[in-house]
């Protein structure tokens, strides 16, 4: 059914508040209840079946009167979670808005003006973290996951889209037992996240960063920490999560709140969990493909971006490994 609705008397500050940017709010609301919407000024067309079609106009309403201030991220999430649950369905996302402009070039805001993806999965990866609350990245070092990740997080910072960044990883050693470490907890966390202190440094500055941590804008520390917490309007990064356990990951992954996006990176070839341990990266692969809302990006070695060198080792180990399961798959049917 087609239902028309026109909001007299027009008032143009509680329309925007009602709409969002560039309709993101209506957006939202179709996702969520499966309708279409379609405005000219004032003037509302909901297309859609009849109960939700009619509750999507209620909703309207109801933020047409909150209007008169701002509908934060959470007035409108909750709305929408009531609104589907008196239709029995589970609240979608939409996709957000991304930052790319007309001419589809996405366009960051960072220290590096000419920062950019330079294969097509670095392109697809950039555009998927821009139109999804939650991205995984995967593939072998070099590929630009963490830095890309750090990059999107400084422009949403830089955009006013987030209040703040926060970057995460577990505390493995890679292969070494390095022992009991001195100082307090950021001297002993420090040379785990190093590198995402130095992908901070050359996309901001060391002043920018340094202004940023006292403001509280930046946040750096280990997963163990996340615990408990509730993220809001945050951008959220989870490197070296090919380390997690499935525990973890879950744990992680449940606490991002309202306004938040969240990226995790890993290279599921360089896992140092102790053996027998699962990782959560791996476990995620399979667990949430198929889940709306959720994007996930593979690279290659052809999308290494370090020393020439490096996509030739990395493609040498891929050999090896592909020879070994093909050897031990021959083994087992052997056996049979």
């Amino acid at each position: 059914m087609i239902l028309r609705h026109e909001f007299s008397p027009a008032d143009n500050q509680r329309l925007a508040q009602l709409c969002g940017s560039l309709d993101a709010n209506l957006r939202e609301v179709e996702a969520t209840l499966g309708v279409a919407i379609t405005r000219r000024n004032e003037a509302f067309r909901i297309d859609g079946a009849k109960k939700p079609a009619e509750r999507a106009l209620q909703l309207l309403q109801t933020l047409y009167e909150k209007g008169r201030r701002t509908i934060t991220a959470e007035a409108l999430q909750l709305a929408l979670v009531e609104a589907a649950s008196d239709l029995g369905l589970k609240p979608v996302s939409a996709q957000p808005v991304s930052a790319a402009p007309a001419g589809g070039e996405l366009v960051l805001r960072t220290r590096r003006a000419d920062l950019a993806g330079r294969t097509p999965n670095q392109h697809d990866y950039l555009a998927k973290i821009l139109a999804h609350d939650i991205t995984f990245g995967i593939g072998p070092a070099g590929t630009g996951k963490t830095f890309l990740a750090v990059a999107c997080a400084v422009d949403a910072l830089e955009r006013s889209s987030v209040q703040r960044i926060i970057l995460t990883r577990p505390a493995v050693e890679a292969g070494e037992r390095l022992g009991f470490l001195p100082g307090d907890l950021t001297q002993k966390v420090d040379p785990y996240l190093r590198p995402l202190y130095d992908a901070l440094y050359d996309l901001m500055g060391f002043d920018r960063v340094t202004k940023a941590f006292e403001k509280g804008q930046l946040e750096i520390a280990p997963l163990a920490f996340m615990r408990g917490r509730t993220l809001n309007h945050a951008f959220v990064i989870l490197d070296e999560a090919q380390n997690t356990t499935p525990e973890q990951m879950k744990m992680f992954l449940t606490r991002i709140g309202f306004g938040s996006r969240c990226v995790v990176t890993g290279d599921t070839s360089q896992i140092d969990l102790p053996k027998g341990t699962h990782s959560g990266l791996v476990d995620a692969e399979r667990v949430l493909a198929k889940v709306k809302g959720i994007a996930m990006t593979h690279f290659t070695s052809a999308d290494v971006v370090r020393h020439p060198l490096v996509a030739r080792i990395v493609e040498a180990y891929e050999a090896q490994t592909k020879a070994r399961l093909k050897a031990e798959a021959k083994l087992a049917g052997a056996s049979k």
